[in-house]
């Protein structure tokens, strides 16, 4: 079964409400899909988004680097040698992860549909189901606890709650609103995004420990490359810290647990250049007693049905941040995971039960 053809195809999606982080804001999802067809016309799907204040990549970049690079390195490749494919994808150039994320994507989608069933099945199968968070934005501590009140009622019982724009008083008042209306029940997650440095971010988690205002964990309080500022966040906090944007790949996940530099990771498809590579991530962690989550970019249905398949086939994957897709105005994807409020389940369509997507 050879690799036949592979195509890119531009979408871009409306956001119902702008998302806010300390890194950018976002009003449109933008995202390259992809499409592999193989010999014998199983037909597998593939999405990368631009995230260039994290992966640096662009649509034009994505786009040239699959069409141009690794497209004519892996058509006629035998897929069912996939060992070879992903050591051929992951080596054909350097960086640019959500692009080949995409390919490694569509690839693993073609495997479980050659195997006859759904990927998480076919890559561990130890749940079919997962409880998403959804995000709040970051804004006034009014709106975000207006935001977050109606996330409640909407049937979400987890929150991540962007932080670290201004000063740090500011993020406690946001926290504190935010309890404030909702109570102690839900749990908060918070995440920085790198917007705080090492001890603006130990005083503010303190405070929040001190106000008992019960925060699950806080995701990459430091910038990505400070090692030692996230250690020393670790060190110093009772609250667990979580390496985000820090780990993109099983080297960096090495040196974050080596140092003891957090006490969880965040694996990222779009960082890891997808699932053969995130597997290593997570079966490292594992092995050093720390749990993970799966996050994702601002990503449409079909990125995250990938991402939470992954999520759902390991023991070791304990938190799930799939909300993307519900903060975008339309769907253009037929199939994949299904919503019914925070909880995802699968179809039992092989691959990503993807039916169609819809372009027109």
């Amino acid at each position: 079964m050879y690799i036949k053809s592979i195509e890119t195809v531009d979408v871009a999606i409306p956001l119902t409400k702008p998302f806010k982080t300390a890194l950018r804001t976002v009003t449109t999802a933008y995202s390259v899909y992809v499409t592999i067809t193989t010999s014998n016309g199983i037909v597998g799907y593939g999405e990368a988004p631009p995230t260039h204040v994290i992966t640096g990549e662009s649509m034009d970049s994505i786009r040239y680097a699959i069409n141009e690079i690794i497209a004519p390195q892996l058509i006629g490749m035998n897929i069912l040698q996939s060992e070879q494919v992903f050591q051929k994808l992951n080596t054909v150039l350097v960086r640019n992860t959500s692009a080949k994320a995409a390919v490694d994507m569509a690839i693993h989608d073609i495997l479980a549909k050659y195997a006859g069933v759904p990927l998480y099945q076919f890559l561990g199968g130890y749940r079919d189901a997962l409880e998403t968070d959804f995000t709040v934005s970051v804004n006034d501590p009014t709106e975000m606890a207006d935001d977050a009140e109606r996330y409640i009622k909407n049937g979400f019982n987890v929150l991540k709650v962007k932080v670290g724009i201004g000063a740090i008083k500011d993020d406690i008042e946001r926290i504190r609103a935010i309890r404030e209306r909702v109570g102690m029940t839900p749990k908060l997650r918070l995440d920085a995004n790198q917007g705080w440095n090492a001890k603006e971010a130990v005083k503010a988690i303190g405070l929040m420990e001190d106000a008992g205002l019960s925060i699950e964990f806080v995701e990459q309080p430091v910038s990505a490359w400070d090692l030692e500022g996230l250690k020393y966040v670790t060190d110093r906090t009772h609250t667990p810290i979580m390496a985000d944007e820090s780990v993109f790949s099983v080297h960096d996940a090495i040196r974050v647990l080596n140092m003891r530099a957090a006490d969880l990771i965040n694996i990222k498809l779009m960082k890891s250049a997808g699932i053969y590579n995130a597997q290593k991530i997570n079966t490292f962690a594992e092995a050093n007693g720390v749990k993970c989550m799966v996050g994702s970019m601002i990503e449409t249905k079909l990125g995250i049905t990938v991402a939470a398949h992954f999520a759902a086939s390991k023991a070791n994957i304990r938190y799930f941040d799939f909300d993307a897709p519900l903060m975008l105005a339309n769907d253009l994807i037929v199939g994949g995971v299904i919503y019914e409020k925070s909880i995802m389940t699968f179809s039992n369509e092989p691959g990503l039960g993807i039916a169609h997507v819809n372009l027109d």
